[in-house]
């Protein structure tokens, strides 16, 4: 007779899975349209499904120690999320943009941490100011896998600069290792008063601090991690050069790289997450294994399920029901959440942005202050304080209140970080640039029946030869002579460009393509603060005559291969920032800034030398 075998295993099996699959089904409206992080989803389905309402999917009774296995569980999504981050990067990226780093994870670190205890000390009651220290510790880096749903996929392209999406995924996966500094130094404070502790003094503690998470946790991991890296870029290349290595197993290099990271780096007892950051780098320090696998979508593809797979967890474990205990009560963590979100970290990044270089305008460094996501790596860093807390009676309070605070604030930045991600379009402020010309019959426009596209890209027969492209959209055609914009590529134009037809032609029978200017909004020009740049200005009349070299045959490059003509030659990106045409290379070494009076600047920290346009 057949029977319900209904186990927590199978219930669990039954929710990730049918989540990810229904989802899925509508994961391109849902990202790309309502541009909601997967993230937020996987919260909200976890909390349905969690013990609070329908208790399909109830990690409590997965092990007797659910603490235990939340630690592992983080621990293991934020090495492989980490060490991703560090193969994302381009090549020698730490050492390009070492100013911004050492900003970032220094001062504002520092302050956002300061920042968070004095907020947790004022508005959590019974609380020490060395107990908040450490709950401020928990939430002050900034999360790797909640980095993602800003920092990748079509709607990041688009809207956010190719600089900016880096440097804060490099932030992200470096502090999250950078923050056993700032928790153990809390910790090591308390841990003094205990009879069985070795150190019963301030300086003490210190000392042990230092030697013991600075040099062994901090500096040795970074050592390890590059040793790591680079034995695996030599070996990966060396298999791959004598074709020792099939394709599946190159494509999980990296995965595999993280575990065995985690596990040599764990049994040492160093630091592994920064170790894998680390790792990451080092190993893509040539930039040659993330050029090819860019274009195989395994890693975006490991990033979605671990993403769904830990905000389905993080969604069912919230304690919903110590937020009212402890002395706490709701209004003061909702307050709290608010400042937080607030003051943490982006009023002291915009402050410090002038020595922050990859940040070259106000809205940029506003941006990236803002989103400073409290993830996944706050509810790791509380199973580690909880480890490492005193269990005896005398830091009850601290035990009782540190995890509801923490969860409150990772449920608030989901929340918050979730429905605000269209807010990145404040980079780019719509803006048509219509290229005018007639068609003759022959050249690079040539075509008497000519289409125009929709908003769903569809084409419909229309008289003249127009082609419609809607912002922000891929540039797929080539761009005239003498306009400047060598080098426009797909992912964060926030240009319409327009080919009209005008009623009527020359004397000469022959056209040249016109450039206009349509002002849809309003938007500042920022400012340019890149304090290491090379700068030389020319105009665009400089450009349009070094381009009659060429030949009247001759087309200019397109978008996929065309660099600055001159300066670089390699793939560029082009948007709008206010009123100016940014042109920026790929790895964001070269940029390139086209004015509205024709004034031209170009940035390139890598050249010794000026050049101009000019013939």
């Amino acid at each position: 007779m057949f029977h319900l075998d209904v186990t927590e295993t199978s219930k669990a099996l039954a929710v990730s899975g049918g989540y990810i699959s229904l989802v899925g089904l509508v994961s391109y409206f849902v990202k790309e349209k309502l541009f909601m992080s997967e993230a937020l989803i996987a919260l909200l389905i976890g909390i349905i499904t969690g013990p609070i309402a329908l208790n399909w999917f109830n990690p409590f009774v997965w092990a007797e120690d659910q603490s235990a296995l939340t630690h592992q569980v983080t621990r293991i999504v934020i090495a492989i999320q980490v060490l991703f981050t560090g193969i994302s990067l381009p090549a020698a990226y730490l050492r390009r943009e070492w100013l911004s780093l050492t900003t970032l994870l220094g001062p504002v670190m520092t302050t956002a941490w300061f920042i968070s205890s004095l907020l947790v000390w004022g508005l959590v009651p019974g609380l020490t100011f060395l107990e908040s220290l450490v709950i401020g510790a928990c939430v002050t880096p900034t999360d790797p896998v909640l980095s993602n749903a800003i920092c990748k996929g079509r709607f990041a392209e688009k809207h956010v600069p190719l600089h900016v999406r880096n440097i804060i995924v490099a932030e992200a996966g470096a502090n999250d290792g950078l923050g056993f500094p700032f928790l153990f130094i809390g910790l090591y404070l308390i841990l003094i008063h205990e009879p069985s502790h070795p150190w019963h003094s301030i300086g003490g503690a210190v000392a042990e601090w230092f030697y013991n998470i600075v040099l062994y946790q901090v500096v040795l991991a970074c050592v390890i991690g590059s040793v790591i890296g680079y034995i695996a870029r030599k070996a990966l290349r060396f298999a791959k050069a004598k074709q020792l290595i099939d394709n599946e197993s190159f494509l999980s290099f990296g995965v595999a790289l993280t575990f065995v990271t985690l596990g040599v780096v764990g049994i040492l007892g160093s630091d592994d997450i920064l170790c894998c950051f680390v790792v990451g780098n080092s190993f893509t320090w040539d930039d040659w294994f993330r050029l090819e696998t860019e274009d195989d979508g395994f890693q975006e593809v490991i990033d979605q399920l671990l993403n769904s797979a830990v905000f389905l967890y993080i969604g069912a474990i919230i304690p919903w029901g110590d937020f009212s205990m402890y002395g706490m009560t709701p209004w003061r963590l909702v307050i709290l959440g608010i400042l937080i979100m607030l003051v943490r970290r982006l009023p002291w990044v915009w402050v410090l942005s002038r020595w922050i270089p990859s940040l070259r305008t106000t809205r940029e460094s506003v941006f990236a202050g803002f989103f400073g996501p409290i993830g996944v790596g706050a509810v790791f860093y509380v199973q580690v304080a909880l480890d490492t807390l005193p269990d005896d009676g005398t830091r009850t309070h601290l035990r009782q209140t540190l995890l509801p605070t923490v969860y409150f604030l990772v449920f608030t930045s989901v929340i918050v970080h979730g429905i605000t991600i269209p807010l990145g379009k404040g980079f780019q402020r719509a803006k048509t640039i219509t290229l005018t010309r007639t068609s003759t019959g022959t050249g690079l426009f040539a075509n008497s029946n000519s289409n125009t596209r929709d908003d769903n890209g569809k084409a419909s027969g229309t008289e003249g030869n127009r082609y419609v492209s809607r912002l922000p959209p891929p540039l797929p055609v080539p761009l005239p002579l003498g306009v400047g914009l060598d080098g426009a590529k797909d992912g964060k134009s926030a240009s319409a460009i327009r080919f009209d037809e005008p009623p009527s032609t020359g004397a000469s029978g022959t056209h040249t393509p016109q450039l206009q200017m349509e002002d849809l909004s309003e938007t500042d020009r920022g400012r340019d603060r890149n304090d290491d740049a090379i700068e030389s200005t020319g105009t665009a009349s400089d450009i349009a005559a070094g381009e009659k070299g060429k030949g009247e045959g001759e087309q200019s490059a397109t978008a996929d291969q065309s660099g600055v003509r001159g300066e670089y030659d390699g793939p560029t990106t082009t948007w709008m920032e206010g009123e100016d045409i940014v042109i920026e290379s790929r790895d964001g070494e070269y940029v390139k800034v086209i004015r509205p009076d024709g004034t031209i600047t170009e940035r390139n920290r890598e050249r010794a030398s000026l050049h101009r346009h000019h013939h």
